[in-house]
């Protein structure tokens, strides 16, 4: 007896019918530009489980890891159980709200006048989507979901690896497939949209441009359209494109505009979110820390800004925690252990929990520490070898979950104790600490500052600002006067490489215990 479920939804098994078929059956759209024929390798399938009961992989598979199928290829062969999902497992959540930013109005002079345009943020683990109307500068629709790229590494060197050890662009070509599905779903004519702005990290940016990205990789670490502006050979580190270069389902003369670069990991995400947060518009002293696989810092005011890329990993976005997950459907993402040890949560999406995303990984780890049952090293006080049960029988904590989240948190601290001393200032001494991501809006602040994830500062100097790179992208798409004041001020941006500072280890293992770091004393 042959089981299959496709995301978490039971689906009819047939003699040699592949998992594309069987997800056609029950409504699961998996993404296709070559009708089932093996030669897009954009329907990937990550296997949860039973892949030993699926077809032996097909030439065109072997570029797939060994937890990733075409759907078009798999099928069911033996009796068992098999447990897969698209790599498009649900709607990711956009933070809309804005509020945390500084109150600044849009200047509406877009490059095209009507018609519609698209402001994207491509993160490693996340993509979001935001298609404004160009005449009137309103939004219409947003979308987002998981970055389809996954199948070549969580993480940037590792996708930096598989591009340049794999022939074809099949990042690219996989990204730019869902890309181009995610434009057909807007509820305008593709036809209509006429332009997008694109905000990622370096890595992320130059993968979708189709750039070779080996160089990003190696010391200096530098895309090659920063060597080529450091050589004199480029006026700038943005990129222009035209969407049929890209096969976008655009309009016929769409051109596809990447932000520029602060310098080298530090990416155009990063160069959003300066010109979100407008923090070279003031005197006092912001910070700007999005969290993510790749960590942007930016410290500075209008007479200096620095800036620093921090490799956490995908920790804080559920990657490499047993049972973690992004903040789909089903994760935990609020909770608090009971004076009578009863563990609450809240769920995203109000069902059944499935797993724990970053902003509940956050609470659980300051609740642990606040009730005594783990210690500033990261271990647990009481029994259980180890383990902490979220949620009998299958949702758990444990001590090498939170070694990952130590190093990933050890790596943003370590970040923005070397930015502050390259400023010249202590952390107390920060005005406002913008913190900016995909959970930034869903984080306890209390609970960051008690694991020593953020500053321990008083609370009104932090503003949760949600996707920054997302609101920076949608201002260059709406005024070449933005677009325009964003490649000046890239230019100014002291980068700093914080793995050549005297003191980074040291501070990366006091980062890495979970005390607070800063003047103010939690209780």
């Amino acid at each position: 007896m042959s089981e299959l479920f496709i995301d978490h939804r039971k689906a009819p098994v047939s003699a040699g019918a592949s998992l594309f078929e069987c997800a056609e059956a029950i409504g699961v759209q998996v993404p296709t530009s070559c009708v089932k024929q093996g030669k897009c390798r954009e329907c990937i399938l990550e296997i949860e489980s039973g892949e030993e009961f699926l077809s032996v992989r097909s030439p065109e598979e072997e570029h797939l890891g060994e937890r990733f199928r075409l759907a078009c290829r798999a099928t069911v062969v033996t009796d068992g159980t098999v447990r897969c999902h698209t790599m498009r497992r649900g709607a990711m959540r956009i933070v809309e709200d804005v509020s945390g930013l500084p109150d600044q109005p849009v200047l509406l002079d877009p490059a095209v006048t009507s018609g519609f345009g698209i402001a994207i943020d491509i993160g490693t683990t996340t993509i979001a989507m935001r298609l404004y109307d160009l005449a009137t500068g309103k939004p219409v629709a947003t979308q987002s979901f998981e970055n389809p790229q996954r199948f070549g590494g969580s993480d940037i060197m590792a996708r930096i690896h598989y591009d340049t050890n794999h022939k074809g662009r099949l990042l690219q070509r996989t990204l730019l497939g869902y890309l181009g599905h995610a434009i057909e779903r807007f509820p305008v004519p593709a036809g209509s949209i006429h332009e997008m702005t694109v905000a990622a990290n370096t890595t992320m940016r130059d993968l979708f441009f189709g750039l070779d990205v080996h160089s990003i990789g190696q010391k200096p670490y530098r895309s090659l359209t920063e060597h080529d502006f450091r050589n004199g050979a480029a006026a700038t580190t943005s990129i222009t494109k035209k969407a049929k270069k890209l096969r976008l389902p655009m309009g016929g003369d769409s051109m596809v505009y990447g932000l520029p670069l602060l310098g080298s990991h530090v990416g155009a995400d990063a160069a959003a979110c300066l010109l979100a947060t407008g923090i070279a518009d003031r005197s006092e002293i912001s910070v700007v820390m999005d969290v993510g696989t790749n960590t942007e810092l930016i410290m500075g005011n209008r007479d200096r800004i620095v800036a620093a890329s921090c490799p956490a990993g995908p920790a804080f976005e559920g990657g490499g925690v047993l049972c973690g997950m992004p903040a789909l459907d089903g994760a935990i993402e609020r909770v608090s252990i009971k004076d009578d040890g009863k563990v609450c949560v809240e769920v995203i999406g109000d069902t059944i929990p499935q797993g724990i995303c970053g902003s509940g990984l956050v609470d659980l780890m300051s609740e642990l520490l606040r009730t005594g049952r783990m210690n500033a090293q990261g271990r647990f006080l009481e029994g259980g070898n180890g383990t902490f049960q979220v949620r009998d029988p299958d949702i758990f904590f444990t001590e090498s979950d939170v070694n990952e989240l130590a190093q990933a948190k050890g790596a943003n601290v370590a970040g923005l104790r070397i930015v502050a001393d390259v400023f010249g200032i202590e952390l107390e001494a920060i005005d406002r600490f913008y913190l900016a991501g995909g959970f930034a809006l869903h984080i306890d602040p209390a609970a960051a500052k008690r694991i020593g994830l953020i500053p321990s500062i008083p609370a009104q100097r932090i503003f949760r600002v949600g996707n920054a790179a997302l609101e920076g992208a949608s201002r260059v798409l709406l005024s070449q006067t933005h677009r325009r004041q964003l490649e000046a001020l890239a230019q100014r941006v002291e980068h700093v490489e914080l793995e050549t500072h005297e003191r980074f280890f040291d501070f990366f293992v006091e980062g890495c215990q979970f005390v607070p770091i800063g003047a103010e004393v939690l209780q």
